[in-house]
């Protein structure tokens, strides 16, 4: 017998449902983003809690166990996790979520007897092996356990198109028939053509399909809330599902490019590679003492990070760096791009941790016009959303691209660790333009470095 009667657990259904909507409310600006989880995570709190109190559950040993070997699992990584590999760890959860649906609606398949039910655990079979199959494929890709290039071969196409089609007529005959045969061949077929999918996709491509695989997901948890006629099942799904699409096609349009060139652009030549190919061509480079002259009497510095600043770590020496220029009385801004990074906000989270103000977080529309009254553009760690090879370049793999229009700004001063391209594995023409100069080495040692330079002046 359950704890609380239906009015009540409808009521905290209705709360926890409030609560998501909150949470993604909330993760529309920095400023309120842990706010908005902290808020999330008290809706799934109290959706978890009315589940108990709600339902007659058997095995409850064997759930709390599940539940606590998870957290134990789930939450020292997430704690540990750094900042550069979020991506991965976004990757593996929205994995298992996918996994989970499709292993939740093979199980119902036994007690399914109306069409409608079983619609609905073949839609959750099919994409929760999709979005579990796939999520393991780019946290492959971005963990470089595989390489990070398209992975094409001849006649893909054609093996995709029949294992849809195979999935297809085994979901038209597990509809008809409930065979829990066919449902593991489905689940099978689902995650191959996961795999498939994001094979194709390389470079800097891979953190979209990481979103729209975090849609499929969110779609799976849906279908599996009718499979089960859980209502916060539904409402929590498609707010992902949602969430997810609209942050998918948000992404692809900030790289300028469809979400179906990002998919299959590999076929024709259109999707970001990644090269380990460099340059021979003479730059102009600079000590740290130069960058800290150029800096320390400039009256205006924009500074623009990108992952080079993430994985030196360098976010709060970029934000001390920013502080004595201002005690100098220069106007300092960081230009953020949406895509820099490897995820969506990346650096705005990144220098949010180093407490660098909102307000001196620019966005691309916003600052882009300001270059031009810039005397320097300080680049630390970022490559592709300012190569102008973007605007110059039809074939280039970039082309189309929104960039940082960093070209228009009186100097640019690159801090790189190498002249190795960016992951689309081209070449950026700025490096060699005479108002460019480069301070090679670390992000974080750089900074550091012209830091000390600049408090000498």
């Amino acid at each position: 017998m359950s704890l609380l009667d239906p009015v009540w657990t409808s009521l905290l259904y209705l709360a926890a449902a409030v609560c998501f909507i909150l949470a993604l409310r909330g993760l529309n600006s920095p400023r309120t983003a842990r706010r908005g989880n902290l808020i999330g995570a008290l809706g799934a709190l109290i959706a978890v809690v009315a589940v108990f109190l709600s339902s007659r559950l058997e095995n409850v040993p064997w759930i709390l166990a599940a539940i606590a070997l998870g957290s134990v699992v789930a939450a020292p990584v997430a704690r540990r996790v750094k900042m550069t590999q979020m991506p991965q760890l976004v990757a593996l959860f929205n994995g298992v979520g996918g996994g989970a649906a499709a292993l939740v609606a093979l199980l119902e398949l036994s007690h399914a007897e109306e069409s409608g039910v079983r619609l609905a655990i073949v839609f959750t079979l099919l994409v929760g092996a999709v979005s579990f199959a796939g999520s393991g494929v780019t946290f492959a890709k971005l963990q470089e356990l595989m390489t990070t290039r398209p992975v094409v071969f001849p006649g893909l196409p054609a093996v995709m198109s029949a294992v849809l089609l195979a999935a297809v007529a085994a979901g038209i005959a597990v509809i008809l028939t409930g065979s829990s045969a066919l449902a593991v061949l489905l689940l099978v077929l689902g995650l191959v053509a996961g795999i498939l999918l994001v094979l194709p996709v390389g470079g800097a491509d891979v953190p979209i399909v990481i979103s729209l695989l975090n849609a499929f997901t969110g779609l799976a948890v849906a279908a599996s809330g009718l499979v089960l006629g859980n209502v916060l099942l539904v409402v929590a799904g498609t707010l992902v599902g949602a969430s997810g699409t609209i942050l998918t096609r948000a992404m692809a349009a900030a790289m300028g490019r469809s979400v179906a060139g990002i998919l299959f652009g590999a076929f024709r030549g259109g999707s970001t590679a990644g090269s380990t190919a460099v340059s021979e061509r003479p730059v102009r480079s600079s000590t740290a003492e130069d960058v800290a002259v150029l800096l320390g009497y400039a009256q205006r510095v924009i500074i623009v990070p990108g992952y080079g600043l993430a994985v030196a770590q360098g976010q709060h020496t970029a934000a001390e760096l920013a502080l004595a220029l201002e005690a100098r009385g220069i106007d300092v801004d960081f230009a953020i791009h949406p895509v820099a990074g490897r995820m969506p906000g990346h650096m705005n989270v990144l220098l949010a941790e180093a407490n660098v103000p909102y307000e001196s977080l620019k966005e691309m529309g916003e600052i882009n016009p300001e270059f031009k009254t810039a005397d320097v553009a300080l680049v630390v760690g970022a490559n592709d959303v300012v190569n102008p090879a973007a605007k110059t370049s039809s074939g280039s793999p970039i082309y189309g691209m929104p960039i940082l229009e960093v070209a228009d700004a009186r100097q640019v001063v690159f801090l790189k660790r190498s002249m190795r391209p960016g992951f689309a594995g081209i070449e950026n023409e700025l490096l060699y333009e005479p108002q460019t100069s480069l301070l090679f080495g670390d992000a974080k040692d750089s900074l550091a470095q012209v830091l000390g330079a600049v408090k000498t002046l």
